[in-house]
């Protein structure tokens, strides 16, 4: 394998970047972070680029399976505004993708074509009040009626939902004692009666807030079970489906766009911050902050390129996936902190990027399957002994 970047990956990335230079300067994603709110006609302009069809296939208009490009455009919007990449992934992601893998063909014909337009944005509803990885014991239920569905609980956590056109939400259809095997994924309309809508305010990812939603007695079509009359009852194998090796990654792809984001400000800082007659970068401890800063990116972004080009060529990619976003939601985390202390207080204080970037960085061993998590998957797919 080559971990360098194909002719077509290292041109949608330089589209990427120019186009987030162009929308996302300094002063605006500290607006959007302040105002909690990105405005959706971006994604209008980034599906004009052809992002949105990064890993759609070709026969439903898409430009095929590029994970390394799609992992590119997240990480370039990530660089200039968290809320950038993530709305970009409510559609591209938690809409193209899922629905490429999981949707039934009805579904595909049905919303690929406004996912590629950039018209829709879909949210994923599976944490509740009082289930966090323990996904198989959610309490929120969907019962079939006829042609229709009725989806009754609560969900917590629910990133975007207030953006979002659908969430996909992960409900038990079964018995609750067939665990793994009585749930399904449910395409419920933000719109429809019965949702309701509250923002959690959290430290940062500002312009994603996460958020509360209710179900009370929503109903929808069968149809809009993830793929169609079929899906029922496979929630779970959706849920940890193909699709899952691209979701660990795409937070790993963020949190180095973050990091790089914070590396460059505390480099440039460094060399025009002045104290005792010399920039503060000619001190020993300041290069040496930035050099490991430097060398921890490039060891995160091998190993990001290496778990993308595993999964783009189909090869076995759990365990990498797993570790890729250990490492890259730790230590991006780290290089984050590491540059703030090389700023000092302007490091912490508005006027700078690095307080948002913080705040951002935090996030990471937390969302998307937790550090904890990822580590005990890890063990448990190496086949660690327990006795």
């Amino acid at each position: 394998m080559s971990f360098y970047e194909s002719a077509e990956v290292a041109a949608v990335r330089q589209a990427a970047r120019k186009f987030a230079a162009e929308v996302a300067p300094p002063e605006k994603a500290a607006e959007w972070d302040l105002a909690n709110e990105v405005p959706r006609e971006l994604l209008l302009q980034m599906a004009s680029l052809g992002f949105s069809g990064l890993v759609v296939p070709t026969e439903y208009g898409g430009r095929g399976r590029h994970v390394m490009g799609f992992l590119a455009v997240i990480e370039e919007l990530a660089r200039r505004s968290f809320g950038l990449s993530t709305l970009y992934a409510l559609n591209a992601g938690y809409g193209g993708l899922n629905l490429s893998v999981s949707g039934s063909e009805e579904q595909k014909r049905r919303f690929l074509p406004d996912i590629l337009a950039g018209r829709l944005m879909f949210a994923y509803g599976l944490s509740e009040p009082d289930v966090g990885a323990d996904l198989a014991s959610v309490s929120t239920t969907v019962q079939r009626k006829g042609d229709q569905v009725v989806v009754r609980g609560r969900k917590r956590w629910t990133s975007g939902a207030q953006h979002a056109d659908y969430i996909i939400c992960l409900a038990r259809s079964g018995p609750e004692g067939e665990r793994h095997r009585n749930l399904s994924m449910v395409l419920v309309p933000t719109s429809a009666p019965g949702v309701q809508i509250t923002n959690i305010r959290i430290l940062g990812s500002g312009g994603n807030a996460p958020a509360d939603v209710v179900f009370d007695d929503v109903t929808v079509p069968l149809a809009d079970v993830m793929g169609g009359e079929a899906g029922w009852n496979e929630g779970w194998s959706q849920l940890v489906g193909p699709a899952l090796e691209i979701e660990k990654i795409q937070p790993a792809a963020m949190a180095l766009g973050i990091a790089e984001a914070a590396v460059e400000e505390a480099w440039t800082y460094s060399e025009q911050r002045r104290q005792f007659g010399r920039v503060i970068s000619a001190n020993q401890s300041i290069r040496h902050d930035l050099a490991d800063a430097r060398t921890m990116l490039h060891a995160c972004r091998l190993m990001l390129q290496d778990a993308a080009w595993r999964v783009d060529h189909r090869e076995a990619s759990a365990v990498e996936t797993c570790m890729t976003k250990l490492f890259l939601s730790e230590q991006c985390r780290d290089v984050v902190l590491s540059c703030q202390q090389v700023m000092g207080a302007p490091g912490y204080a508005a006027g700078h990027q690095m307080e948002r970037l913080v705040r951002d960085s935090l996030c990471f061993p937390i969302i998307g399957g937790s550090s904890a998590i990822q580590r005990n998957n890890i063990s448990n797919l190496l086949k660690l002994a327990r006795g």
